[in-house]
């Protein structure tokens, strides 16, 4: 696949030490008001689905609604990876607090995530050492249709989670003996809330929990996976941090929800950066990135496609 931006000969980053302090400083206020605005945006797609299912409203308008709402529970996975890190807020228990529901939200695990991302920045586009790796990237057309349908995602999800379940951490050597027991006990509780939720809808005789969560993550999820693909896919696989991740320029409504996530490239450099610092730090490093995506995720998908082999043999999905 063709590269989005030629990088600067020189690969040393532009921002001075003095600087990289006043942009690493972390404070709670930011991430709160984003988290309310996170909140709010759940809470009023929530509403128009919900009345446009009590009007019976056609597909065609319900179905908008459903992804539109849909979206603001999957990208609450950026709020807990952004808290995962510990720099969506300076303190400690809310950044912990905030990733793990919204994790629950999203059908992440923030416990079991920390390791596992902490390695894949470790490592990234490392073959054989970075876990990202594990999921393989399109080679087909048909291929990519399943990775953004969300089909191999849930499926490595309900593995993974009901492996962690059942105590089975073999499988994950991020994991050790002092973090493996905190994983299985947090899959645990987390698999508890949404029995709780399963059998709450069941007494109240509606499909509750299927209707206003599993619905809506489902239809939204490619929206998430069309994000997080564009993340490392083309990119170099090597260590340098300037040519192995992308950033993505676009609209307000995705960069707010997923809470700068598309300044990808600057976090993987700087990965000790809150969220609210991302942008302030692209202007500088932004000429010496090898990815810049201008033209958006729309940009960066039809120029994946166009890489694709034309005449590929179906790939079977294990």
């Amino acid at each position: 696949m063709p590269t989005d931006r030629t990088a600067g000969s020189d690969r040393a980053a532009p921002i001075s030490a003095q600087e990289l302090l006043r942009l690493q400083r972390r404070a709670d206020g930011p991430g709160l008001l984003r988290l309310a605005g996170h909140l709010v945006a759940i809470g009023g797609s929530a509403c128009l689905y919900a009345l446009l299912l009590e009007r019976s409203a056609p597909l065609v308008v319900l179905a908008p609604a459903a992804i539109g709402f849909g979206f603001t529970l999957v990208s609450m996975f950026a709020a807990m990876h952004e808290s995962v890190h510990r720099t969506a807020f300076r303190t400690r228990w809310l950044n912990d607090g905030v990733a793990w529901f919204a994790g629950l939200l999203s059908f992440y695990n923030s416990t079991f995530y920390r390791p596992y991302h902490g390695w894949h920045h470790r490592f990234t586009q490392l073959a054989g050492q970075d876990p990202e790796l594990l999921d393989k990237k399109p080679t087909s057309f048909l291929s990519y249709v399943i990775e953004l349908s969300g089909v191999t995602w849930w499926q490595g999800k309900l593995q993974t989670y009901l492996a962690l379940g059942l105590g089975k951490t073999s499988a994950y050597p991020f994991l050790t003996e002092k973090t493996g027991p905190l994983v299985i006990r947090s899959v645990r509780w987390q698999f508890a809330v949404y029995a709780a939720a399963i059998v709450a809808s069941v007494a109240l005789g509606r499909a509750y929990f299927v209707t206003y969560w599993l619905l809506p993550v489902a239809v939204a999820q490619p929206l998430l996976r069309a994000i997080l693909l564009a993340e490392h896919t083309g990119c170099t696989e090597n260590d340098d941090a300037l040519s192995n991740t992308r950033t993505t320029h676009t609209i307000f409504p995705i960069r707010f929800l997923m809470w700068e996530m598309p300044y990808h490239a600057e976090h993987h450099r700087y990965p000790a950066l809150p969220f609210f610092a991302l942008a302030a730090a692209h202007e500088s490093l932004g000429p010496h990135l090898q990815h810049v995506a201008r033209r958006g995720y729309l940009g960066v998908h039809a120029d994946f496609l166009k890489g694709l082999p034309r005449k590929a043999a179906p790939e079977r999905v294990a």
